[in-house]
């Protein structure tokens, strides 16, 4: 069974840095695409920033300027950086990985257990 292990969030200040990891227990070659959600409490989970596995990037508006993704497919990895935090990017991140499944052949998308990010003004 293919895991996501997240660590990174934690409390900080408005206008501080971040850098969130996900860590899948799959080679890269089996993963598509790696992404990170966030949920704030009473919304829905969207999506914050993607990259595939060709090293193509999409990032949500609020996240573009500010947020870089990056993938390690030495470490099976993924990265979040986050600088110029604001109150509003308070929420739990999830981490999400498209990954390619020979039992089945297909794929699936697999989420991590989400970390916690607290922004303070």
């Amino acid at each position: 069974q293919v895991q996501l292990v997240e660590s990174g969030g934690g409390l900080v200040q408005a206008g501080g840095s971040l850098r969130l990891s996900c860590a899948a227990s799959t080679s890269a070659s089996n993963i598509d695409r790696m992404g990170w959600y966030r949920q704030a409490p009473g919304k829905q989970r969207e999506l914050v920033a993607l990259t595939t596995s060709g090293g193509n990037t999409n990032y949500a508006d609020s996240a573009k300027g500010r947020f870089t993704i990056s993938m390690d497919n030495a470490k099976n990895a993924v990265y979040l950086q986050m600088n110029s935090l604001k109150p509003e990017d308070t929420a739990v991140y999830y981490c999400n990985a498209v990954i390619f499944f020979a039992t089945t052949q297909r794929y699936r998308a697999v989420w991590g257990q989400g970390t916690l990010v607290t922004v303070s003004s």
